[in-house]
């Protein structure tokens, strides 16, 4: 059984785009016609969240790509989940596989960031997922319930996912270990290479909520076909 809730396309910035660039994927995404039942967030990188939040037509969320674990203080180079909201953003991206395996943020660590922009009302992109020498290795699922358990007891709106085989597992795990409720309300969507020409193959599949996009959200005419795909989840179902 497939989440309830709206079908949600996010798309990722990363460490990507300068002013000029973000004005005009802005202004792409102002003059799209966009599908209506589904959810959109865009990430930005901290420096233009404020530019693309004044920018952006309201239909698009913002999202920030980190936050930090607590209150805001003498954290040198962090942002807290407060001036995150102060800014308008409504979303942070947490646990994804760069933050994990770039800067080396642990399961614990991730947990708490995610406890905190919960209970501040910010609401959570949570990202596990394996590594490839994990897969090879037969421990995808080790890994992934591992990681899920540092999250666990507090409600998500999403999980956001590496590996498309194993959205049913991650919903049945959610079954036993938070309730059924959580795992049919949670949307699990999709965290792989998402672009325009899979993502009405992917969107079908009945397990599979929506899409975390990465590079070709970073193109308005892509990111556009790839939030409309919802059209091929409707005929799906």
């Amino acid at each position: 059984m497939a989440g309830s809730g709206t079908f949600f396309v996010g798309g990722n910035w990363k460490c990507n785009g300068t002013k000029d660039s973000i004005n005009k994927l802005v202004s792409d995404l102002n003059n799209a016609t966009l599908e209506a039942d589904v959810d959109v967030v865009v990430a930005p990188p901290f420096v233009y969240l404020d530019q693309v939040k004044n920018t952006l037509t309201d239909r698009v969320e913002i999202s920030a790509q980190n936050s930090w674990v607590g209150k805001g203080g003498a954290f040198t180079g962090e942002i807290s989940v407060e001036q995150l909201k102060d800014i308008g953003c409504k979303w942070v991206i947490l646990g994804h596989s760069e933050r994990r395996h770039v800067i080396g943020e642990d399961d614990q660590f991730i947990g708490k960031k995610a406890a905190y922009a919960l209970s501040e009302n910010l609401k959570v992109i949570a990202c596990i997922g394996e590594r490839l020498e994990e897969r090879e290795a037969g421990k995808t699922f080790d890994v992934c319930f591992q990681q899920l358990k540092a999250f666990a007891g507090k409600f998500f709106i999403f999980l956001s996912y590496m590996a498309q085989e194993v959205h049913v597992a991650v919903r049945d795990w959610l079954k036993k270990n938070v309730s059924a409720e959580v795992a049919s309300k949670t949307r699990i969507i999709y965290g792989g290479s998402v672009n325009g020409s899979n993502c009405a193959e992917l969107a079908k599949k009945e397990d599979i909520d929506g899409f975390l996009v990465g590079g070709a959200s970073l193109k308005g005419p892509e990111f556009t076909t790839i939030i409309n795909s919802v059209t091929s989840k409707k005929v799906a179902a």
